[in-house]
């Protein structure tokens, strides 16, 4: 896969209270990643843009909420979080530019 390709399947990096917590006492770090992604797929992506060696990945299908407009409504789709535990003793740095 080229680079392209695996910057696409994580979305986005989820920066939570709880996120932060597991960051510093479990050294999980929580992303937002493609729906159709696997956990091959994902542990590729960040070992390659954050040059960091993944221990486990967990991943779970968030459902959409139902969200009114007006008289009616609509349902957000669906996503997918993916807890990434790293290596000890390394760690993934949202703040430094990605990987060139």
């Amino acid at each position: 896969m080229s680079e392209k390709n695996l910057a696409g399947i994580l979305v986005r990096p989820l920066l939570t209270e709880r996120g932060t917590g597991n960051q510093e006492k479990y050294n999980q770090y929580l992303f937002e990643a493609d729906i159709d992604a696997s956990k091959t797929d994902i542990k590729r992506a960040v070992e390659t843009l954050f040059k960091v060696e993944v221990e486990k990945i967990r991943t779970q299908v968030v459902p959409g909420k139902f969200r009114r407009f007006g008289k009616g409504g609509a349902v957000r789709p669906d996503w997918k979080k993916a807890i990434v535990t790293v290596a000890k003793g390394q760690k993934i740095d949202f703040a430094a530019p990605a990987a060139a």
